[in-house]
């Protein structure tokens, strides 16, 4: 029987260490924002037809030198319009679903990490259970701040649009373990 769990929580909770934990149970874990970014480079031509035009408005690229998406300047436009986030989402997910839909048929204990599982509500049919990692703010903002290297306005951004994350998670009516980390 297959079982598929997964592991949520705003960004820098600490999602990737409590699924290196599961793996040593022997669980497989996929992590949802590696698959980001290859659904974006997969949908490359979509996405800069869509967000070129603002990318110029705010006066930056979204493509580096080598053709490749720029993903902090397309964050740096996604995450202040809501919006835009949301056109963002349905080029992506269909992708990130398909691939992680992949992973799952191939595993029988598989852990999914993820920060906002709940928008693919196909892929949390799937799931049995939801770990939600909770951290201190402080805490975070250092792991994010030393992680990412991002100024500090794009991290706070990021935290305030993961804001009501919980509740969202609350909604999905699946058992939730909350995990301090």
């Amino acid at each position: 029987m297959k079982e598929v769990n997964a592991v949520v929580g705003k960004m820098a909770s600490g999602k990737n260490y409590i699924c290196s934990q599961f793996e040593k149970e022997g669980w497989h874990s996929i992590d949802a924002d590696l698959l980001v970014h290859k659904a974006i480079e997969e949908a490359k031509d979509t996405i800069l037809q869509t967000f070129s035009p603002y990318a110029r408005k705010a006066g930056i690229s979204i493509t580096k030198q080598d053709g490749t998406i720029d993903r902090r300047n397309l964050g740096v436009i996604l995450f202040a319009n809501p919006e835009l986030m949301a056109k963002q989402e349905a080029i992506v997910y269909p992708v990130i679903t398909k691939m992680l839909e992949d992973f799952i048929e191939k595993n029988d204990k598989v852990i999914i990490n993820a920060t906002v599982l709940y928008k693919t509500p196909a892929l949390l049919e799937k799931c049995q259970k939801i770990y939600y990692i909770k951290a201190g703010f402080f805490t975070r903002l250092f792991r994010a701040k030393k992680r990412d290297s991002l100024p500090l306005r794009q991290i706070l951004k990021r935290f305030y649009s993961q804001r009501k994350l919980f509740s969202e998670y609350k909604k999905t009516g699946l058992p939730i373990e909350i995990i301090k980390n």
